[in-house]
Protein backbone atom coordinates (compact mmCIF):
# COMPACT_ATOMS: atom_id res chain seq x y z
CA UNK A 1 0.00 0.00 0.00
CA UNK A 2 2.09 2.99 -1.26
CA UNK A 3 -0.18 5.35 -1.39
CA UNK A 4 -0.50 8.20 1.14
CA UNK A 5 -3.09 7.63 3.84
CA UNK A 6 -5.67 10.58 4.06
CA UNK A 7 -6.51 9.86 7.35
CA UNK A 8 -3.11 8.72 9.24
CA UNK A 9 -2.99 7.32 12.47
CA UNK A 10 -3.80 10.09 14.56
CA UNK A 11 -5.53 9.38 18.38
CA UNK A 12 -8.28 10.32 16.89
CA UNK A 13 -8.83 8.42 13.82
CA UNK A 14 -8.00 5.39 15.90
CA UNK A 15 -10.68 5.60 18.08
CA UNK A 16 -13.14 5.63 15.28
CA UNK A 17 -11.41 2.69 14.33
CA UNK A 18 -11.73 0.46 17.49
CA UNK A 19 -15.77 1.51 17.57
CA UNK A 20 -15.97 -0.50 14.33
CA UNK A 21 -17.71 -3.95 14.59
CA UNK A 22 -18.72 -6.81 12.73
CA UNK A 23 -22.05 -5.86 13.44
CA UNK A 24 -21.77 -2.31 12.63
CA UNK A 25 -19.30 -2.70 9.24
CA UNK A 26 -19.34 -6.12 8.10
CA UNK A 27 -23.13 -7.11 8.49
CA UNK A 28 -23.82 -7.74 5.10
CA UNK A 29 -21.20 -9.95 4.87
CA UNK A 30 -21.96 -12.56 8.29
CA UNK A 31 -24.44 -14.76 6.65
CA UNK A 32 -21.81 -16.16 4.59
CA UNK A 33 -19.37 -17.01 7.29
CA UNK A 34 -19.30 -20.53 8.78
CA UNK A 35 -16.90 -22.19 11.38
CA UNK A 36 -13.69 -23.55 9.42
CA UNK A 37 -13.79 -21.13 6.92
CA UNK A 38 -9.70 -19.46 5.94
CA UNK A 39 -10.50 -15.97 5.54
CA UNK A 40 -7.86 -12.16 4.82
CA UNK A 41 -8.59 -9.28 6.38
CA UNK A 42 -7.16 -5.96 4.07
CA UNK A 43 -6.77 -2.95 5.58
CA UNK A 44 -7.36 -4.08 9.04
CA UNK A 45 -6.45 -1.13 11.24
CA UNK A 46 -6.44 -2.03 15.26
CA UNK A 47 -8.32 -5.54 14.43
CA UNK A 48 -11.68 -4.77 15.85
CA UNK A 49 -13.62 -6.17 13.28
CA UNK A 50 -10.80 -8.94 12.29
CA UNK A 51 -11.55 -10.24 15.85
CA UNK A 52 -15.22 -10.22 15.37
CA UNK A 53 -14.85 -12.11 12.17
CA UNK A 54 -12.30 -14.71 13.37
CA UNK A 55 -14.93 -15.32 16.12
CA UNK A 56 -17.46 -16.56 13.17
CA UNK A 57 -14.93 -18.44 11.67
CA UNK A 58 -13.51 -20.33 14.24
CA UNK A 59 -11.25 -22.40 14.19
CA UNK A 60 -10.55 -21.09 10.36
CA UNK A 61 -7.37 -19.71 10.22
CA UNK A 62 -7.96 -15.40 9.77
CA UNK A 63 -5.04 -13.05 9.17
CA UNK A 64 -5.40 -9.20 9.27
CA UNK A 65 -2.99 -7.25 7.30
CA UNK A 66 -1.96 -3.14 7.11
CA UNK A 67 0.78 -1.52 5.98
CA UNK A 68 0.93 0.55 9.26
CA UNK A 69 3.80 -1.47 11.44
CA UNK A 70 2.77 0.36 14.60
CA UNK A 71 -0.98 -0.22 13.71
CA UNK A 72 -0.36 -3.96 12.98
CA UNK A 73 1.63 -4.19 16.74
CA UNK A 74 -1.38 -2.75 18.40
CA UNK A 75 -4.07 -5.23 16.73
CA UNK A 76 -1.41 -8.31 17.67
CA UNK A 77 -0.91 -7.05 21.07
CA UNK A 78 -4.76 -6.47 21.86
CA UNK A 79 -5.81 -9.94 20.47
CA UNK A 80 -2.86 -11.62 22.48
CA UNK A 81 -4.33 -9.94 26.01
CA UNK A 82 -8.05 -10.61 26.20
CA UNK A 83 -7.81 -8.80 29.43
CA UNK A 84 -6.87 -5.86 28.20
CA UNK A 85 -8.96 -5.46 25.06
CA UNK A 86 -12.26 -4.82 24.23
CA UNK A 87 -12.28 -7.57 21.76
CA UNK A 88 -9.62 -10.80 22.88
CA UNK A 89 -9.17 -13.78 20.49
CA UNK A 90 -12.27 -15.35 21.74
CA UNK A 91 -12.62 -18.46 19.98
CA UNK A 92 -10.30 -18.63 17.33
CA UNK A 93 -7.58 -20.49 19.40
CA UNK A 94 -3.66 -19.82 19.84
CA UNK A 95 -2.22 -19.09 16.28
CA UNK A 96 -5.49 -19.00 14.05
CA UNK A 97 -5.79 -15.33 14.45
CA UNK A 98 -2.37 -13.71 13.23
CA UNK A 99 -1.36 -9.79 11.98
CA UNK A 100 1.03 -9.07 9.57
CA UNK A 101 2.16 -5.84 7.73
CA UNK A 102 1.50 -6.35 4.21
CA UNK A 103 0.86 -4.74 0.78
CA UNK A 104 -2.26 -5.24 -0.63
CA UNK A 105 -1.11 -5.06 -4.52
CA UNK A 106 1.57 -7.99 -3.42
CA UNK A 107 -0.02 -10.04 -0.56
CA UNK A 108 2.72 -12.52 0.66
CA UNK A 109 0.33 -15.49 0.31
CA UNK A 110 -0.07 -18.27 -2.24
CA UNK A 111 -2.98 -18.60 -4.71
CA UNK A 112 -5.89 -19.91 -3.61
CA UNK A 113 -5.39 -19.51 0.33
CA UNK A 114 -8.26 -18.20 1.12
CA UNK A 115 -11.88 -19.00 1.64
CA UNK A 116 -13.25 -15.21 2.13
CA UNK A 117 -11.13 -11.73 1.55
CA UNK A 118 -12.56 -8.63 3.31
CA UNK A 119 -11.66 -5.07 2.70
CA UNK A 120 -13.24 -2.50 4.91
CA UNK A 121 -12.74 1.14 4.14
CA UNK A 122 -9.82 0.39 1.93
CA UNK A 123 -10.46 0.46 -1.50
CA UNK A 124 -10.90 4.33 -1.41
CA UNK A 125 -7.76 5.11 -0.30
CA UNK A 126 -5.77 3.49 -3.46
CA UNK A 127 -4.58 4.95 -6.71
CA UNK A 128 -5.35 1.44 -8.37
CA UNK A 129 -8.35 -0.51 -6.34
CA UNK A 130 -8.68 -2.59 -9.67
CA UNK A 131 -5.28 -3.84 -9.31
CA UNK A 132 -5.87 -4.55 -5.20
CA UNK A 133 -8.79 -6.41 -6.13
CA UNK A 134 -7.23 -8.57 -8.47
CA UNK A 135 -4.59 -9.66 -6.42
CA UNK A 136 -7.07 -10.26 -3.57
CA UNK A 137 -8.89 -12.61 -6.40
CA UNK A 138 -5.20 -14.19 -6.20
CA UNK A 139 -5.55 -15.61 -3.02
CA UNK A 140 -8.89 -16.83 -3.20
CA UNK A 141 -9.92 -20.26 -3.80
CA UNK A 142 -11.72 -21.16 -6.86
CA UNK A 143 -15.53 -20.09 -6.38
CA UNK A 144 -14.21 -17.58 -2.54
CA UNK A 145 -15.83 -15.09 -1.64
CA UNK A 146 -14.76 -11.18 -1.71
CA UNK A 147 -16.19 -8.63 0.72
CA UNK A 148 -15.38 -4.82 0.30
CA UNK A 149 -17.17 -1.86 2.08
CA UNK A 150 -16.46 1.42 0.99
CA UNK A 151 -17.62 4.73 2.25
CA UNK A 152 -19.53 7.60 -0.18
CA UNK A 153 -18.75 10.83 1.36
CA UNK A 154 -20.17 12.60 -1.75
CA UNK A 155 -23.23 11.10 -0.32
CA UNK A 156 -23.14 12.14 2.84
CA UNK A 157 -26.23 14.52 4.43
CA UNK A 158 -26.20 16.50 7.81
CA UNK A 159 -28.51 18.79 9.55
CA UNK A 160 -28.10 21.57 10.52
CA UNK A 161 -26.73 23.37 7.19
CA UNK A 162 -23.17 24.74 7.92
CA UNK A 163 -21.18 26.52 5.36
CA UNK A 164 -18.25 25.31 6.96
CA UNK A 165 -19.29 21.62 6.78
CA UNK A 166 -19.84 22.24 3.22
CA UNK A 167 -16.16 23.69 2.71
CA UNK A 168 -14.97 20.42 5.01
CA UNK A 169 -16.18 18.26 2.37
CA UNK A 170 -14.80 20.13 -0.31
CA UNK A 171 -11.25 19.77 1.10
CA UNK A 172 -11.78 16.24 2.18
CA UNK A 173 -12.42 15.50 -1.40
CA UNK A 174 -9.28 17.62 -2.69
CA UNK A 175 -7.26 16.07 -0.94
CA UNK A 176 -8.28 12.46 -0.97
CA UNK A 177 -7.38 13.17 -4.73
CA UNK A 178 -4.14 14.84 -3.95
CA UNK A 179 -3.29 11.67 -2.35
CA UNK A 180 -4.35 9.22 -5.36
CA UNK A 181 -7.46 7.98 -3.50
CA UNK A 182 -11.49 8.26 -4.22
CA UNK A 183 -13.55 9.91 -1.38
CA UNK A 184 -16.60 8.50 -3.73
CA UNK A 185 -15.47 5.26 -3.64
CA UNK A 186 -18.73 3.25 -2.76
CA UNK A 187 -20.68 4.34 -6.09
CA UNK A 188 -17.75 2.69 -8.03
CA UNK A 189 -17.39 -0.80 -6.40
CA UNK A 190 -19.50 -2.23 -8.41
CA UNK A 191 -17.60 -1.49 -11.60
CA UNK A 192 -14.22 -1.88 -9.89
CA UNK A 193 -15.16 -5.30 -8.92
CA UNK A 194 -16.70 -6.43 -12.27
CA UNK A 195 -13.17 -5.10 -13.53
CA UNK A 196 -10.96 -7.12 -11.79
CA UNK A 197 -12.55 -10.09 -13.16
CA UNK A 198 -15.26 -10.87 -10.62
CA UNK A 199 -18.58 -12.48 -10.98
CA UNK A 200 -21.83 -12.67 -9.49
CA UNK A 201 -21.92 -9.45 -7.36
CA UNK A 202 -24.42 -8.56 -4.98
CA UNK A 203 -24.53 -5.15 -4.19
CA UNK A 204 -25.93 -3.64 -1.10
CA UNK A 205 -25.88 -0.83 1.07
CA UNK A 206 -25.93 0.30 4.72
CA UNK A 207 -25.44 3.91 6.92
CA UNK A 208 -24.12 4.88 10.09
CA UNK A 209 -26.61 7.51 11.50
CA UNK A 210 -25.00 9.85 14.31
CA UNK A 211 -28.60 11.42 15.94
CA UNK A 212 -28.61 11.50 19.71
CA UNK A 213 -26.69 13.43 22.31
CA UNK A 214 -23.84 10.46 22.91
CA UNK A 215 -23.20 10.30 19.02
CA UNK A 216 -23.54 13.18 18.41
CA UNK A 217 -20.92 14.48 20.49
CA UNK A 218 -18.48 11.10 19.39
CA UNK A 219 -18.42 11.86 16.11
CA UNK A 220 -18.60 15.36 16.25
CA UNK A 221 -15.34 15.32 18.71
CA UNK A 222 -13.51 13.09 16.80
CA UNK A 223 -14.03 14.98 13.65
CA UNK A 224 -13.09 18.55 15.56
CA UNK A 225 -9.87 16.60 16.34
CA UNK A 226 -9.60 15.23 12.98
CA UNK A 227 -9.52 18.26 10.72
CA UNK A 228 -7.04 19.86 13.00
CA UNK A 229 -4.47 17.19 14.46
CA UNK A 230 -4.47 14.12 12.15
CA UNK A 231 -2.76 13.44 8.80
CA UNK A 232 -5.66 14.89 7.37
CA UNK A 233 -4.77 18.06 8.47
CA UNK A 234 -0.79 17.64 7.73
CA UNK A 235 -1.63 16.97 4.41
CA UNK A 236 -4.42 20.03 3.67
CA UNK A 237 -1.32 22.34 4.97
CA UNK A 238 1.02 20.73 2.97
CA UNK A 239 -1.15 20.88 -0.80
CA UNK A 240 -1.22 24.63 -0.11
CA UNK A 241 -5.25 23.25 0.26
CA UNK A 242 -6.13 25.22 3.74
CA UNK A 243 -4.66 26.61 6.61
CA UNK A 244 -4.58 26.94 10.37
CA UNK A 245 -7.18 29.16 11.14
CA UNK A 246 -9.41 27.88 8.74
CA UNK A 247 -8.99 24.08 9.64
CA UNK A 248 -10.09 25.75 13.47
CA UNK A 249 -12.86 26.87 11.85
CA UNK A 250 -13.96 23.57 10.48
CA UNK A 251 -13.30 21.80 13.97
CA UNK A 252 -15.42 24.66 14.94
CA UNK A 253 -18.78 23.64 13.01
CA UNK A 254 -18.04 20.56 14.00
CA UNK A 255 -18.62 21.22 17.92
CA UNK A 256 -21.61 23.50 16.83
CA UNK A 257 -23.01 20.85 15.06
CA UNK A 258 -22.28 18.02 18.02
CA UNK A 259 -24.35 20.54 20.36
CA UNK A 260 -27.17 21.33 18.29
CA UNK A 261 -30.60 19.39 19.62
CA UNK A 262 -31.63 18.61 16.37
CA UNK A 263 -27.93 17.30 14.68
CA UNK A 264 -28.52 14.49 12.15
CA UNK A 265 -25.16 13.14 10.39
CA UNK A 266 -25.60 10.32 7.76
CA UNK A 267 -22.84 8.06 6.73
CA UNK A 268 -23.63 5.86 3.77
CA UNK A 269 -21.73 3.13 2.58
CA UNK A 270 -22.09 0.81 -0.52
CA UNK A 271 -20.79 -3.08 -0.07
CA UNK A 272 -20.48 -5.91 -2.41
CA UNK A 273 -20.23 -9.65 -2.61
CA UNK A 274 -18.55 -11.57 -5.42
CA UNK A 275 -17.27 -14.60 -6.62
CA UNK A 276 -13.77 -15.18 -7.91
CA UNK A 277 -14.02 -15.46 -11.66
Amino acid sequence: MGERYTHGHHASVLRSHTWRTAENSAAYLLPHLRPGLELLDVGCGPGTITRDLARRVAPGRVVGIDAAPEVVRRAAADAADPGGARHGPGATGPGALSFRVADVYALPFDEASFDVVHAHQVLQHLADPVAALAEMGRVLRPSGLVAVRDGDYGAFVWAPADPALDRWMALYHQVTAANGGDADAGRHLLGWVRAAGYRDAVVTSSTWTFADAASRAWWGGLWAERVQHSAFAEQARAEGLSDAAELAELAGAFERWAAHPDAVFVVPHVEVLARRG
